[in-house]
């Protein structure tokens, strides 16, 4: 048997960029896999075995590639995040005022939450974990992804917040601080908005419920963020 060492440079090298590219393609196939049941079923309902199924191989070779659900889970949110970000830079974009530009960030968070309401299931079970959790259950160059993910969408908040403070528009001391916070209270508020529910009380002890619209929560996203960065 040749050993790599006996081959011809080049012909070790052609042979590791196939095996790495091999490589890619199945990770991208388990991950499209994966971003369709949760489209389809949501974050419960897929199952490692389901997104094996799908991608016709045994969910042994899942694991081959992802250290574990979490990380899946994670570089699938990944995908989330980018799209989110694409969404939430043309709202940045739009033509006007401070206050017009941070209503459309909002806007295209909550429109892009509702279309696909895997994305706040998945980044909600992420952040319920602590960083040390997550260092210990994914790779560290998954973790960076995620990380990338993440820091682009808030870059872009951020951004229209700053524009907003240099414009003497906004007042706010720490304008990634605020970015963060809008982010996380803006995943429980799509929460509410998918339920659809208030709880209150009709009297001491009586709990009722009454409706919510989508549209409610939007204008109380888009009131609160423009009430804390003019505050």
């Amino acid at each position: 048997m040749t050993t790599d060492a006996e081959r011809p440079a080049g012909a070790t090298d052609r042979r590791r960029s196939a095996a790495a590219s091999r490589r890619r393609q199945r990770e991208r196939e388990i991950l499209d896999a994966t971003r369709r049941l949760f489209d389809e079923r949501g974050v419960r309902d897929a199952q490692i075995e389901d997104i094996a199924r799908a991608v016709g191989i045994n969910r042994a070779i899942v694991y081959r590639h992802f250290t574990g659900k979490e990380e899946l889970f994670a570089l699938t949110l990944v995908g989330y995040l980018d799209e989110l970000r694409a969404a939430l830079a043309t709202g940045a974009a739009t033509d006007g005022p401070s206050a017009q530009r941070l209503t459309a960030v909002v806007s295209a968070f909550v429109d892009y939450g509702m279309a696909y309401p895997a994305f706040v299931d998945c980044a909600q079970t992420l952040m319920r974990r602590t960083g040390t959790e997550l260092l210990d259950e994914i790779s560290e160059s998954a973790l960076l992804r995620l990380g990338r993910g993440i820091s682009g969408c808030l870059a872009v908040l951020t951004g229209v917040l700053e524009d907003g403070v240099a414009a003497g528009d906004f007042r706010v001391d720490d304008p990634i601080l605020l970015s963060n916070t809008l982010y996380a209270s803006g995943l429980g508020a799509l929460q509410l908005a998918r339920v659809g529910i208030l709880v209150k009380e009709a009297a001491p002890g009586v709990p009722t419920v009454s409706s919510i619209t989508t549209e409610q929560v939007r204008a109380h996203m888009v009131t609160s963020a423009l009430a804390l960065a003019t505050a």
